[in-house]
């Protein structure tokens, strides 16, 4: 006979669950948390999920373990009690000026507030302001909305190895805040953003770019063009009611050509280059068996941690630039090279990514020439879905609009560079296609998709082993590291991107209620589903960039590599 809890005088059976709380939810049943997330430590700080038991004592659902014939109660007149008393203890000492907050209508302590009917605290406001960390070009902390729930420090610590932010103080001192006080951007954060994601309220926040965007589009003398990554397009229909995995660019290139971005291109079509320029280094390093394993370059999060954490192996990071910095330095070098024509405006390049540690990337010194930056701002899927809600359009209703060309074309291998093990296949597809049939290529891909943390993959071509490991999280990679420094690994190529699933569930994405997995699940299937109606496959198959090969790339390659 199975196992089962009597929940509300309902019986609800369960299997391996780990708590109480997966117990009730999976009872439908909407228990409130603050310090919860299903794929961190448990904290067990906050106690909103707590219940009461046929002994009347109140127990926190999240660290307490289901027991066969157990009976909970989630609202007795004690417990709905109790989580308004931590509400009002909550507001007592949190900024209240909602109307200005970046998440407003949003925020979990607003919307539970809203749902316990707690519009003042009986409590003293103990609120002191405290200064803004604006110092990272990628994030905000707000220390005044922080409610010390810990999920960013966990997920910091947990999931990326990063450890940038922690607790300071004792009791009613307490802080979150990166080590000795200091600025987030002195810290060792890598913008990764994950913080973010799983932030209640808005103590972190996106850094918001969209008024850059639009003094650009409102100067006459500026040429506004954009370019969209493929991980936006599976995600930004959420912020419009769709579900996850909704794929959405005729939609989005619609919206933005009515906010006035003249030209619209495709960030696929550098991953294409990105693909050619990767591939050719690896093929020379692994023949001559030097500098392996090679890493891939194109998570600018990762690019940070190593530098910041495992400086010996920067070396090994590839010399090709990610498809963004390689689409910005391509199109302002045709730019450039098109001065003469009548229009005479500066090109403004606007990136639309996933990724927060994208807005850092920009800043870096390599990727400027004589001052100016190849990529001029990046705005988020969160940014966007902020600039086409003020705009009042009806996104729903937009007929879909196509990208303008050249670069306008991708392959299918470009397209799914939004995916942990994206990079890989597309790989792959371009140095081992020729070699196999096609059921041993579906297998050999297979290998290097999916959701485990860690993927490992040989492949023998003209006789040759090529070891592979496609990692996600930079805790995962951080113990790889580890093990290859030791000598218990050997790779010779290594894909690694920050964030759990790749750019699919970067820090710029949205956020819903749907469990975290199953949304990087279904982003991950609707760019699988582009790429499997893409007739072109693999990257070196794009003609567009052929053609960019024998143009404007043709004694200008070095444009693609930075030297590390």
């Amino acid at each position: 006979m199975s196992k089962a809890m009597i929940i509300d005088g309902m019986r609800v059976p369960y299997t391996d669950e780990k708590n109480i709380l997966a117990v009730i939810r999976n009872a439908g049943i909407d228990l409130p948390t603050f310090c919860y997330h299903s794929e961190l430590s448990i904290y067990g700080a906050c106690r909103m999920c707590s219940v009461e038991d046929q002994r009347g004592n109140i127990i926190a659902s999240c660290s307490e373990r289901p027991k066969d014939g157990m009976v909970v109660s989630t609202n007795t007149r004690r417990v709905q009690k109790y989580r308004k008393t931590i509400l009002e203890l909550l507001l007592s000492n949190h900024d209240k000026d909602c109307t200005s907050c970046e998440i407003t209508g949003k925020c979990q302590l607003q919307s539970l507030a809203l749902r316990y009917g707690v519009k003042k605290s009986r409590f003293e406001n103990n609120f002191q302001e405290k200064e803004i960390d604006n110092s990272s070009p990628s994030i905000v902390r707000n220390p005044n909305k922080c409610i010390k729930c810990g999920d960013c420090v966990m997920v910091c610590e947990d999931v990326q190895g990063v450890g940038a932010l922690g607790f300071a103080h004792r009791g009613s001192e307490v802080e979150i805040t990166p080590a000795f006080g200091r600025k987030l951007a002195e810290s060792n954060c890598v913008n990764c953003g994950q913080c973010r994601i799983v932030c209640p309220t808005g103590a972190i926040t996106i850094k918001n770019d969209t008024q850059r965007v639009w003094d650009a589009i409102f100067d006459d003398n500026t040429k506004v063009v954009a370019q969209i990554a493929p991980a936006v397009r599976v995600a930004l229909g959420e912020e419009f009611g769709l579900p996850a995995g909704t794929m959405t660019l005729g939609k989005m290139v619609a919206a933005m050509r009515k906010m006035g971005v003249e030209q619209i291109f495709d960030t696929a079509i550098a991953a294409d280059l990105t693909v050619r320029e990767e591939s050719g280094e690896f093929l020379s390093k692994f023949t001559k068996g030097q500098g392996l394993p090679l890493f891939t370059s194109c998570c600018p999060a990762w690019v940070k941690f190593v530098e910041n954490k495992y400086p010996e192996f920067v070396q090994n990071l590839s010399t090709a630039r990610s498809p963004q910095q390689i689409f910005g330095s391509v199109y302002k070098e045709i730019e450039n090279a098109n001065r003469e024509n009548e229009d005479k405006r500066k090109p403004f390049l606007i990136s639309v990514m996933p990724c927060t540690a994208k807005k850092e990337e920009i800043t870096r010194p390599e990727f400027t020439k004589n001052g100016v930056p190849d990529v001029d701002v990046v705005i988020t899927t969160q940014e966007l879905a902020i600039m086409i809600k003020e705009m009042g359009v009806n996104f729903a209703d937009l007929e879909e609009d196509s990208m303008d060309m050249p670069f306008g074309v991708a392959s299918g291998a470009g397209i799914i560079f939004g995916n942990t093990g994206g990079v890989t296949e597309a790989v792959l597809r371009d140095v081992a296609s020729d070699k196999f049939d096609k059921i041993e290529l579906e297998i050999l891909f297979e290998n290097v998709r999916g959701l485990e943390e860690v993927k490992e993959a040989t492949v023998s071509i003209d006789g040759a082993e090529i070891r592979m490991a496609v990692i996600h999280g930079l805790k995962n990679a951080d113990m790889i590291l580890k093990e290859i420094k030791e000598g218990k690994r050997h790779y010779d190529l290594i894909e690694v991107m920050a964030c759990r699933g790749g750019c699919i569930s970067g820090g710029g994405q949205p956020v819903n209620k749907t469990p975290a997995k199953q949304t990087r699940q279904d982003r991950a299937a609707g760019l699988y589903s582009v790429d499997r109606k893409k007739k072109l496959k693999r990257s070196k198959d794009n003609y567009v960039m052929n053609e960019l090969y024998e143009g404007i790339l043709k004694d200008n390659e070095h444009i693609m590599h930075i030297h590390r």
